[in-house]
Parts: structure tokens; sequence; C-alpha cells
């Protein structure tokens, strides 16, 4: 059964880089990304030594500060710090430091107000980001999705930024998310073998022959899986265009051996086209909760891969094989959640969710052979 993984050889440390100056032996550490909850976190917690019970935190240690997690030298994390609590009791001085990526702004405060016509999908995005402090901003759809023009785009009052960003790109088949390095990123996922093959693999046999995870979990839900769902909505019309009224658009799961329907009504639905992609994008997104798997495993590199500099770091994105005889399992999966994890006499641990491969966003233009059939299970998504 489960047997622990050889640690890392090469002794990875998470570091802390505030105003320059670095900090890397914690008392305990946590830094999570996940793909589909925005903004990336982390927490960290040092216990300072009895000599400087009463020094005070130093300066630079403030909340908005900026701040950069590295790991091995490479740049993990770049994003603002949240908040600072200094914990004094007997004998005892902790100091905890918690923070996030760069989305926070965009999760945490109202987008600009505006209503646009005939913009493409890069200039939406500019007008919502960049009056926060966004600049670097990565445009990977496809490109239907980036060059076409949008008739009408509306950010409410009170909207926050994040949730504007996040209709527009649902609209456009797409996601929004930020690279390690700050770079707000609008794409997809990449399921191709040939662009972005399997990582590693991860081994629970019965015998515990190649055994490398410390524990592995399956999950199957059914609260938010529908076999059916049917997007009704409608277009505004324009001085050139007029408006288009009983929008229809139904998505089945071929696979699905129950009845649950559901009916979704989108108040601004530019065509059929969008109608179809919310419909569809819906059917996946049940699918993709109904299922994950749970995986913790030793040390932060992936398992078995070798390269220039050794095996990378786990990372939201990659491709990863699962053969789990306890389970019944031996397919790939798509890593979408990754937490890294140190604290002392607990060594460093990486916990994984994996959901199955080509079944999150199956929309995005650039991977068009996703675009009609999401992998999972015995069927896929088809328009009706």
């Amino acid at each position: 059964m489960p047997a622990e993984a050889a640690p890392d050889t090469v002794g990875l440390v998470v570091g802390l880089v505030i105003d320059g100056h670095e900090h890397r032996d914690w008392e305990r550490c946590e830094v999570d990304s996940d793909l589909l909850t925005p903004a990336d976190g982390w927490r960290m917690s040092i216990g300072l030594p009895e000599n400087q019970g009463r020094a005070a935190v130093p300066a630079y240690v403030r909340r908005w500060a900026p701040a950069t997690l590295t790991l091995g030298g490479q740049v993990i994390m770049r994003g603002r710090i949240d908040s600072v609590e200094s914990d004094v009791g007997k004998a005892e001085h902790t100091l905890s430091i918690t923070g996030r990526d760069l989305a926070a702004v965009l999760v945490d405060c109202s987008a600009p107000v505006f209503t646009a016509r005939q913009c493409s999908l890069d200039e939406i995005v500019a007008k919502m980001v960049r009056p926060l402090g966004v600049t670097n901003i990565r445009v990977d759809a496809g490109p239907s999705n980036r060059l076409g023009l949008h008739d009408k785009i509306s950010v409410d009052p009170g909207m926050t930024a994040w949730d504007a960003l996040q209709r527009v790109c649902e609209q456009n088949g797409c996601w929004p998310y930020f690279a390690p390095d700050g770079t707000l990123v609008i794409g997809g996922p990449d399921y191709s073998d040939a662009t972005n093959p399997a990582v590693g693999q991860l081994i629970m046999r019965w015998d515990g022959k190649g055994n490398n995870v410390l524990r592995l979990s399956e999950k199957k839900d059914i609260q938010e899986y529908y076999s059916q769902v049917t997007v009704l909505g409608q277009a505004h019309g324009s001085e050139h265009t007029a408006g288009e009224h009983n929008i229809r658009a139904t998505a089945k799961d071929s696979a699905a051996d129950f009845h649950r329907p559901k009916i979704v009504v989108e108040a601004d639905c530019e065509n059929v086209g969008h109608a179809q992609r919310r419909a569809r994008k819906i059917v996946a997104d049940g699918k993709l909760a109904a299922y994950e798997i749970h995986a913790r495993v030793r040390g932060y590199r992936v398992l078995g891969a070798a390269g220039i500099g050794g095996a990378p770091l786990w990372t939201p994105g990659q491709r990863v094989r699962v053969l789990s005889e306890p389970h019944g399992i031996n397919d790939m999966f798509y890593l979408m959640r990754r937490t890294f994890l140190c604290g002392r006499g607990e060594g460093q641990v990486t916990e994984l969710t994996l959901k199955p491969d080509g079944l999150w966003q199956p929309d995005v233009g650039h991977h068009k052979r996703h675009k009609y059939k999401a992998k999972a299970g015995a069927g896929g998504i088809v328009d009706l």
C-alpha cells in the first residue's frame, strides 16, 4: 500500500522576499495555487527568539507590501501582503504573514463602471484591470475570440473586477488566471500530448511496488451535475443592428444515465453561438465538480520526472497519469490545484487535486479538438 517517496534531494525551501529582504526559515508555510479559485494565497509563520521578544516587527513587513515567493531559485508567485499578525505569549513570539497573488485587488475591488460597443476581448480586459494596477496582460484565446468585436459590454456599479472579467471570459470560452511572474493570462488548458505531455505518474499498488504517494482519495458527487442544460437569452440592439430575442441553446451530457435538467437565463447573450458555449460550459463544469482525485506526495517536485535542472515543480495545468489499483484507476488527469506545505517536524509535502483530462474549459478557441466533445468516462457533451 502507500509508500513514502524519497524526499527532495535539492533541499528546496520556500523563500519570501519583501522589499529586498528574504526569509526562508519558517515554523510553518503554506502556498496554494488553484485554477478554479481566484487569488492564489500563502501563509507563513515564524517563531521569534526570546531575545527579540520585545523587538518591533520590521517596518517593511506591512499590509499591501509587494511580495515575491521563491522556491529553489524559481519565482512561484508575485503578490502583496494581506495581513500581518504578531502573537506574543509567555516565552514565545509568533509572527504570521498572509498574502495573495495579484488577482487579490481584482477580487476585492469594484470594476470601473463603463459601457462599450464594438470592442475586442483585448480592449475589454484592459479597460477592466488596468485602472486597478494590473498592466502585464497576455491574451491566449483563439483569434476568433480575441479579435472578434462585442456589440455591447456593460459593467454595472458594485460588480467586482474579477466578476466582470470572469463573465466576459466565459462568454468567449476562456478563463483568467495569473502566471507566477504576475502576468494576467486570458486563456485555457492545453490537452495536447505534443505540447503538454504528462509530466509524471502517481502510483498506488496493492503490493506497494513503485508506490510514490502518501495518500490518494477519489470523490464522486452529483450535486452540480446536470444531464442537460438549456440557456435562454436575448441580444441588445444597436443603431446598426436589431436586437435578437428568444435565443435558445441546449447541451446534453451523453454519458449521463439520469435525468437532471437545468434552465439558465442569460440577460445579455449576443447570439446563439454564445448561448451554446455557455450551455456546454455549464454541463462541463457540473461534470468537473462531480469527480476529483486528491493526492498527497512527498517533496515539491514532480515524482519520477527528469530534465535540465531536475524535475519540474508541481504546477497547476500539468497533466499527470494516475495508476491506482485500490481505486481501479489508470488514466490521464489534469492538475487543477497544488498546495506546498512545510513545517518543523513535518517535512516538505505537496497536496494535489486532479480532474479528468480534457474536461475543464472544453471550448477554448485554440484547442479545437475538444470543442464538441469533452472527455469524461464513457461519453461527452453534445449540442442539441
